[in-house]
């Protein structure tokens, strides 16, 4: 049986009880000199975002939805030995010779040997096509492993359309955590495949220490787009951690309007409302329908935390608004008749808080009253951003949580009774 590598991307991961344990995310191969790649195994994603390591030898079946796997997984991160190559992550787009004719990697096929072993056999390029968007007018062909030549070429300017494709339907968190497992040259060709809306949403998701070393890698220009991209309140954060002088830099090169919201956030603490709220909740006049605010609610670039109540306030609708009138929350909105008027549908009953306001007594404030969001008024009384759920969680997590595991070293394996695996090849 022939199983293109790329279409594995995202399968669901099944242990004999017929439990899901988790999604590929890659497969594991080794290089050989002058024999096809040996597939050691697959990487699998597992809640909480971590990859772990599944011997291809305890796999018992690959079928277009599924991976039923034997035995045992261990838990561990898995960590690429120096031998192996990562599939989707390495190996997609590679720039190669078929026969003496230029041709981009599109995809690898793997086949069980007759020993029992696992091989990539076969190859699908694309000839004769240029580089980026012009890729895709070349030729389509599958090739035997031995007629492609410098596969294991440095190169120095990968593309990335196929790992990209590859994880086209995932969340841009996981998209962050594959970047996390690639060498610093192959994430910075990632990175600069992305667009800028791509970019700044995979950002947000990535530690401080690789947000830094992914915005350093992009020209002014581009790293100002991307970080006008990104939520203001992340973007500050950002512009924080970054050394003054490119700081100051970046904000020069952005649009008046979009550097605004995150100018308005930098002089904050961090660890109070002020530092940790969003500048762009959605803001309405009283005038305005509940069937504008659902409209609102409905736009796909908003976050359920943000989506989940609607601010009315005095114009201006841009914060720092006009004087505040309080929140109307999308239960009440569902129940109000459209063509009402907002202002009827607001919700007294909870204060806003001030944004000097410390993280424990946000936190308390919101588990109190049951709140995902909290308005944010100055001392004028205008509205100058809503602190959410996933905020508070942000500042009350360890700096370093997205580059933990979520578990122990020592967690046992994964599915049913057998001896501890370790991350990598056999």
């Amino acid at each position: 049986m022939r199983i293109f590598v790329a279409r594995l991307a995202g399968t669901p991961v099944f242990d004999p009880a017929g439990d899901q344990i988790g999604r590929i995310r890659d497969v594991v191969v080794a290089m050989r000199p002058n024999d096809p790649p040996r597939v050691h195994g697959l990487v699998v994603e597992v809640q909480p975002r971590r990859r772990v390591f599944l011997p291809i030898t305890r796999v018992r079946s690959i079928e277009a939805d599924a991976v039923i796997f034997t035995g045992a997984i261990n838990l561990r991160r898995f960590e690429k030995h120096a031998t192996e190559s990562l599939v989707i992550g390495e190996l997609l787009d590679l720039a190669v010779e078929v026969n003496g004719e230029p041709a981009t990697v599109l995809d690898l096929a793997m086949e069980q040997a007759r020993g029992g072993e696992w091989l990539v056999t076969k190859v699908a390029v694309l000839r004769g096509a240029g580089r980026g968007l012009r890729r895709r007018r070349g030729e389509t062909l599958i090739v035997n492993w031995a007629d492609v030549a410098g596969v294991g070429a440095v190169q120095t300017d990968q593309a990335a359309a196929g790992l990209l494709a590859a994880f086209e339907e995932t969340r841009p968190a996981d998209l962050a955590n594959a970047l996390r497992d690639l060498p610093d040259k192959r994430r910075a060709e990632v990175a600069a495949a992305l667009d800028d809306d791509r970019l700044a949403d995979v950002l947000e998701e990535l530690p401080e220490r690789d947000q830094i070393g992914i915005l350093g890698r992009l020209d002014a220009e581009r790293a100002s787009d991307v970080l006008a991209a990104m939520d203001p309140d992340d973007a500050a954060d950002l512009l924080q951690d970054l050394p003054p002088a490119q700081a100051e830099a970046l904000i020069a090169r952005m649009e008046p309007r979009e550097a605004a919201p995150v100018l308005r956030l930098l002089p904050y603490e961090e660890n109070t409302a002020g530092g940790m709220m969003t500048s762009r909740p959605i803001v309405l006049p009283p005038h305005a329908t509940v069937a504008e605010a659902l409209a609102e609610i409905r736009r796909q670039d908003i976050t359920p935390a943000v989506a989940a109540q609607a601010y009315v306030a005095r114009p201006p609708a841009e914060t720092p608004t006009g004087k505040y009138l309080g929140v109307a929350h999308f239960q009440r909105l569902l129940r109000e008749p459209p063509s009402s008027l907002l202002g009827a549908a607001i919700d007294n009953s909870v204060d806003p808080i001030r944004p000097d306001l410390p993280l424990r007594e946000v936190t308390s404030y919101l588990a109190i009253y049951n709140l995902v969001a909290v308005a944010v008024v100055d001392e004028l009384g205008r509205l100058v951003g809503a602190v959410t759920v996933d905020d508070v969680l942000d500042h009350l997590l360890p700096a370093d949580w997205r580059e933990q595991d979520g578990h122990a070293a020592g967690t046992p394996p994964l599915g049913t009774a057998g001896p501890p695996e370790v991350s990598g090849g056999d």
